[in-house]
């Protein structure tokens, strides 16, 4: 089993919470991970994203020129990322702030997603980011719920540990989102 993801958005999008999510899950499974942040300096605003790559083998490269998926929470994102994704593969877009025509390849599987929305008929607009990832684990087929609910209090910070159930319901609604989908 291999599975490479890039997950981008900007600072404040919580990219940097759900690939360590992913990762510690994934870890906890027994599979190997390469996990490569990249962030701005800025707590908020500037550009962030994460490759991981997650593999029931050796990993040789924790660098991915062609993923199997990307997460795109703003056009930067999709626009930079979406090129690299290999044939075949996934590209889950947050089109709350994307225009869904930009979702522009017809040999991978577009997933469109109005997170934001989303995020805020579940009572938070911070969760925007917690029903992508249930959208990835929906579709990666390399966690399930159950890994993701085993790693939230140890992946959340103390601070925000009140949020998990309201994490758990979004991840929940993006699960059933992307297996409800066209892609």
């Amino acid at each position: 089993m291999y599975y490479d993801v890039i997950m981008a958005g900007f600072g404040g999008q919580g990219i940097q919470i759900i690939s360590q999510i992913v990762a510690v899950a994934a870890i906890k499974k027994g599979l190997g991970v390469t996990y490569l942040p990249s962030y701005g300096v800025e707590k908020r605003g500037g550009r962030t994203n994460v490759t991981l790559v997650v593999s029931d083998e050796e990993i040789g490269s924790m660098v991915t020129n062609t993923p199997l998926s990307i997460i795109a929470m703003d056009t930067i994102a999709l626009e930079k990322y979406q090129p690299m994704v290999a044939p075949g593969g996934l590209v889950i877009a947050n089109t709350s702030l994307i225009p869904e025509d930009l979702l522009s390849r017809t040999d991978v599987k577009n997933l469109p997603l109005r997170c934001n929305e989303e995020a805020i008929a579940l009572g938070s607009a911070k969760v925007a980011n917690m029903i992508a990832l249930g959208a990835f684990i929906e579709r990666a087929h390399f966690l399930d719920l159950a890994d993701v609910e085993g790693v939230m209090e140890e992946v959340v910070p103390e601070r925000l540990k009140k949020t998990i159930p309201g994490n758990l319901k979004a991840i929940r609604r993006g699960m059933d989102l992307a297996a409800n989908g066209k892609a």
